[in-house]
């Protein structure tokens, strides 16, 4: 994303990054609370349900690891994945959504599905949660500014869920509509973007296996900074399409206006895939920079088509992709 002006390379200070040990406290805490001594894999899931109904941000969650979605790499540091995002609703420097963020209220919280659906429906996070099991996958997440990170997240398909709505024959695209409360984003009250946020996806997209709700990162609830108390990941296209802090999901005929695309078409795509081919009009989408792993000043990574996920190129078969951007 963009608007502001500062430099993309800015690097978060160090009095802006929340120690890990509040972390660490954290998890312990709900830990004896929520799982006690607990033992067996259906009470572990029962206990974790519970923990996530009422915790506080950066209480554990428990999710299987899933090998089929892992990486050998190096994961970002959590502070860093933590301390340095764009989360617009928040404010538009890359430190702003973690200082601003305590703000949001991420419980109660509801979803409401609805379009071009068989089965309408509104649901809360216990119920989204019990659709389908949890697991832990190790994505890499590629910024359009030119930036990446390798985070641990966790969730499930977003197939799982769309299954459960049963969507007609009419529904072609899925429309995701964030929150947009001005009391609890000071972001909102900007002209940055015509709020509120929206993302979407072609229905074969948001049926891929990749396309993950999600819930957590690091073994933790979503920190609010990070799209709490749910969100996308979409790992094979540029990060502003993973939709945070989702309060609806609606089933379209036509394709949706997503936010940046109304806001410059020339710059944002609606598809928005990866790509080292196409560059962004300003700059170069050849490389990237690691955050947390490169310096300023060490050589740059080249960046994949895809983002190094070549499972989906079969999506955009026949596709003129500098036309499709």
């Amino acid at each position: 994303m963009l608007i502001k002006r500062s430099s993309p390379h800015a690097v978060p200070l160090a009095s802006e990054i929340t120690p890990q040990a509040i972390y660490e406290e954290r998890r312990k805490f709900i830990a004896k609370m929520a799982l006690g001594a607990v033992a067996g894999s259906a009470l572990w899931e029962m206990a974790n349900r519970e923990a996530f109904a009422q915790a506080p941000a950066g209480a554990k969650i428990a999710a299987k690891r899933n090998a089929a979605y892992s990486l050998a790499e190096t994961l970002t540091p959590v502070k860093d994945a933590t301390t340095y995002n764009n989360f617009y609703e928040f404010g538009t420097d890359k430190s702003d959504p973690a200082e601003n963020a305590h703000t949001l209220k991420t419980r109660p919280w509801t979803v409401q599905i609805e379009g071009e659906v068989k089965k309408p429906m509104t649901l809360d996070l216990d119920s989204l949660m019990k659709l389908a099991p949890l697991e832990e996958r190790i994505y890499r997440l590629r910024c359009v500014e030119g930036w990446s990170m390798v985070i641990p997240w966790v969730g499930f398909s977003l197939s799982n869920l769309i299954k459960k709505v049963e969507p007609t024959g009419n529904a072609k695209y899925v429309e995701f509509t964030t929150l947009a409360d001005k009391a609890q984003m000071p972001g909102i009250r900007s002209r940055v973007l015509d709020w509120p946020y929206v993302e979407g996806l072609r229905m074969d997209e948001a049926m891929h296996p990749l396309a993950l709700l999600t819930f957590g990162m690091y073994g933790q609830v979503l920190p609010n900074q990070n799209g709490a108390p749910v969100r996308m990941v979409l790992p094979w296209k540029y990060g502003f399409k993973s939709a945070k802090s989702i309060v609806k999901i609606r089933f379209l005929k036509e394709q949706p206006k997503t936010a940046w695309n109304v806001s410059a078409p020339q710059e944002y795509g609606f598809y928005s895939n990866v790509n080292p081919n196409v560059d962004h009009p300003r700059w170069s989408q050849g490389t990237e920079r690691r955050i947390g792993e490169d310096g300023f000043f060490k050589k740059k990574r080249e960046t994949l088509m895809f983002n190094g996920y070549p499972e989906v190129a079969s999506l955009y078969a026949g596709m003129d992709l500098k036309k499709f951007f």
